[in-house]
C-alpha cells in the first residue's frame, strides 16, 4: 500500500480504530509511537487512537495489553480510550482499522482508510484479531502484528515525508 501525501507537507498524522480503544488500537499506538522516536520521526508525526463504540472513554487500556507492551519495553500508562469521529478522515493523513467490522464502523475503504494490516509485510490485508475475550496469547500475537507493520508504517511514512519535504520557515 502508497500512503497519501501529507495534507500538510512535512508532518503526518495517523489516526488508529478498533472497537472499544482498549486493546488493539492503543497497543498499535503506543508501539507506532516509540518506532517513530527511535526513527526520529516523532516531532513530524501524530498518532492518535480511538474506538467505534464509547463504552471505555476515559480508561486505560486493558489490563492484559498492557501487560503485553510492558514486558516487550513499552510504556503503555498514558493511554486513555476516546471515541472515533467521523470527522477524522477529513483531519488526518491515514486512518488504519484494525478489522472489516471498524471498516464498516467508519465507512469504509476511501483514498485515506483502509486496514491496519493493509501494510503488513507478512499477511496484508489481514484483520487484527481481538484478544478481548481470549488469553495472554492472543495479545502476544496482536503485539507481534503490531510490531511488524509499525516497522512497515514507519518506514512508508518517512518515504511520504521524504516525497513532500516540510516548508520553508
Amino acid at each position: 500500500m502508497r500512503l497519501p501525501e501529507p495534507r500538510t507537507p512535512g508532518r503526518y498524522r495517523i489516526a488508529l480504530v478498533c472497537l472499544g480503544n482498549i486493546c488493539r488500537s492503543p497497543m498499535a499506538h503506543v508501539v507506532l509511537e516509540s518506532r517513530l522516536a527511535d526513527a526520529g520521526l516523532d516531532d513530524r508525526v501524530e498518532v492518535e487512537s480511538s474506538g467505534t463504540g464509547g463504552w471505555h472513554v476515559g480508561n486505560p487500556m486493558d489490563r492484559r495489553a498492557a501487560a503485553t507492551l510492558s514486558t516487550a519495553g513499552y510504556d503503555p500508562s498514558r493511554h486513555r480510550a476516546q471515541q472515533y469521529d467521523a470527522s477524522w478522515p477529513a483531519a488526518y493523513d491515514l486512518v488504519l482499522v484494525m478489522d472489516e467490522a471498524n471498516l464498516a464502523d467508519v465507512g469504509g475503504r476511501a483514498e485515506r482508510v483502509g486496514l491496519f494490516r493493509d501494510l503488513d509485510p507478512v499477511d496484508p490485508g489481514g484483520e487484527v484479531p481481538d484478544p478481548y475475550y481470549g488469553g495472554a496469547d492472543g495479545f502476544e500475537e496482536v503485539l507481534a502484528m503490531v510490531e511488524r507493520t509499525s516497522d512497515a508504517i514507519v518506514s512508508a511514512v518517512g518515504g511520504a515525508l521524504e516525497a513532500a519535504p516540510e516548508e520553508p520557515a
